[in-house]
């Protein structure tokens, strides 16, 4: 064997018994400090749980904040395994953050948008939504993304900076909702006896809240039919079994009075000219 690989040999050896330890503590300490993040993120989640006054929605970021924690601390650990002093390793973390900071603007919008979502509540957990293009209950609300599950319980994640940068509707803000039923009848029709049947109609289904009372209202004089809209409030959480209901009974109860629901017309005149003779 030539001189200058035993030297390339011996070279290789110092270096693996120098620092051979070193690297293996540092990987054993990520793989620590990963697990134990995993670890405090849980265990607080489950410690928020049992606080009764915490709202729902502060949970998973207080957990998320405590997770970063500790990778944060791990890391340092990791550097200091290396000989990296305090002073060093703040400094490399602040060129780093600076880098980082530079790379991921679009990360960092989200982060600061998740702070804004629950500095401000616009909503919380189990409320309703359309937000960021999309509409669901509110499952999570994280540093980076909202969680929402659909209607048909399909799961959606939304950046949280499109949905602080874009109009939001809370459905269950409010704990009532006007609902507003329109109905075409025909032009021969006694409107007086019309409205006193679709005001019975609301009073049947018993939903309708006293206050604002209901209203019955000829709203428009249409090509084809005359449209009366029934208005009256109702408990959020009966909004949609009530308006299905309601559809039914109005068509129902029109039926049983002889009030005909007209399809749309259109009327035409033919008019013919009279031929002269050539």
């Amino acid at each position: 064997m030539s001189e200058d690989l035993i030297e390339l040999r011996d070279q290789v050896m110092e270096i693996l018994t120098t620092y051979g330890l070193e690297v293996l503590g540092a990987i054993a300490i990520l793989i620590v400090g990963w697990i134990v993040a995993g670890w405090a993120r849980s265990g607080t989640r489950r410690a928020l749980n049992r606080v009764r006054w915490m709202d729902d929605t502060v949970r998973p970021i207080f957990a998320a904040i405590v997770g970063y924690l500790v990778l944060v601390i791990t890391l340092i650990a990791v550097l200091n395994q290396f000989g990296v002093q305090t002073a060093s390793i703040i400094a490399v973390l602040g060129a780093a953050g600076l880098a980082v900071g530079l790379a991921l603007q679009g990360t960092l919008s989200n982060v600061a948008a998740g702070v804004m979502l629950l500095f401000l509540r616009p909503f919380k957990v189990g409320d309703f939504v359309e937000a960021g293009g999309a509409s669901g209950t509110v499952k999570e609300v994280g540093l980076f993304n909202t969680e929402l599950a659909t209607a048909d319980n399909v799961y959606i994640v939304v950046p949280n900076s499109s949905i602080f940068s874009r109009d939001i509707s809370n459905y269950s803000r409010h704990a009532t909702r006007r609902l507003d039923i329109p109905v075409g009848v025909g032009y021969d029709t006694d409107l007086t006896r019309a409205l006193e049947v679709l005001r019975g109609t609301i009073d049947a289904d018993g939903r309708a809240l006293a206050t604002p009372a209901p209203e019955v209202m000829v709203m428009e004089l249409g090509d084809s039919a005359i449209t009366i809209n029934l208005r009256f409030w109702v408990n959020a959480a009966d909004y949609w079994p009530c308006k299905w209901a309601m559809n039914k009974a109005v068509k129902e109860a029109l039926d049983a009075a002889g009030i005909e629901i007209p399809f749309p017309q259109r009327v035409v005149h033919l008019r013919q000219e009279d031929e002269t003779a050539g």
